[in-house]
């Protein structure tokens, strides 16, 4: 399993993402740093179609150009794309989220290499839902060990601080 972040704090850090996409992709994401190093994710996210869906933190937090402009997943250690419950994992790497058959998914995520403070921040980055599943990096396919190959970027927003109040 992942380890924490090196950061040490009483303090719980918020933030948020307001989703952003094609064809009515929406939705709003809370982050939560938890003292004990766990970072939570929970929102809901809608117009998208049932089924499973590639959900990871890109690198950049840049999204000029809708959601293709947010770079790669966020990788910080250089390893392979893999399960989240992995060792060998991008730190962004956050498996997938389930749509019902209205299009919305429920996204509730504990993780603890997406920490919001430290090194290996998260804020400033992007959160991106995918077209197609994630396949955990075990699909054979040439694009398993690099994205997933969970396809095309479908909705995306940008990681900011939120107030603690």
């Amino acid at each position: 399993m992942a380890t924490a972040s090196s950061t040490t704090s009483t303090t719980t850090i918020k933030a948020v993402a307001v989703i952003n996409g094609a064809n009515d992709v929406k939705g709003s994401l809370q982050f939560l740093q938890l003292p004990n190093g766990f970072t939570q994710v929970k929102g809901k996210i809608t117009g998208l179609s049932p089924g499973l869906h590639g959900f990871h933190i890109h690198a950049l937090g840049d999204t000029t150009n809708g959601c293709n402009s947010t770079g790669p997943h966020f990788n910080p250690l250089k390893k392979n794309h893999g399960d989240p419950l992995s060792q060998e994992r991008h730190a962004g790497d956050l498996g997938n989220i389930i749509a019902g058959p209205n299009g919305i998914a429920e996204v509730s995520v504990m993780d603890t290499q997406i920490p919001l403070s430290g090194q290996h921040s998260i804020l400033g980055r992007a959160v991106v839902v995918h077209a197609d599943p994630d396949d955990l990096g075990r699909g054979g396919h040439e694009l398993s060990k690099t994205t997933g190959n969970a396809g095309a970027r479908i909705g995306c927003g940008i990681i900011g601080l939120q107030s603690s109040v």
